[in-house]
């Protein structure tokens, strides 16, 4: 079943890089008492993730935070070190964390996993975006084509807070 508005993340466990270096973040950790923006991308460095869909979020991470949203998370299905890394060449530290979903369990458990194996990438997730205030999704845009960041684009989650 795919999550939707109303709904409550399920519980689940994410990777993030830090000082000392790779962790285990829950769904707890990261969304209980805030406002946090999520963005899902099939593949870090792959074209409409690495030229359109993290761009919108690390150009608009500031008027984000103007209304009121406390964190901006991209997840993939990529490994830490490579989040890690895409994070860092996307200029997004200090404005957008990244979320390592490696095995795609969090994206299996909201329903928006991808079987990309015909493409040689295997399970990923569907591109969306989603508003999460206090671990309930308040806002969800899912793309119907993985090679579009149209409807999940920073831009557009924008307008509806």
């Amino acid at each position: 079943m795919t999550i939707k508005i109303g709904d409550r993340l399920p519980d689940a466990t994410f990777r993030q890089m830090t000082a000392d270096g790779p962790a285990a973040r829950s769904t707890a950790d990261l969304f209980a008492g805030k406002t946090v923006v999520l963005f899902a991308v099939p593949g870090a460095f792959t074209p409409t993730c690495h030229k359109n869909h993290m761009p919108g979020f690390v150009a608009n991470a500031d008027a984000f935070k103007a209304k009121g949203v406390d964190a901006i998370y991209a997840t993939s299905t990529n490994d830490v070190f490579v989040l890690d890394a895409w994070q860092k060449a996307s200029n997004a530290v200090d404005k957008v964390g990244v979320l390592a979903d490696g095995s795609a369990d969090f994206a299996k458990a909201i329903g928006l996993e991808n079987d990309m194996s015909s493409f040689g990438m295997g399970m990923r997730s569907k591109r969306y975006s989603m508003l999460v205030k206090d671990g309930v999704v308040a806002q969800l845009n899912v793309e119907e084509a993985p090679g579009k960041a149209d409807v999940s684009g920073a831009e557009t989650l924008l307008k509806q807070l």
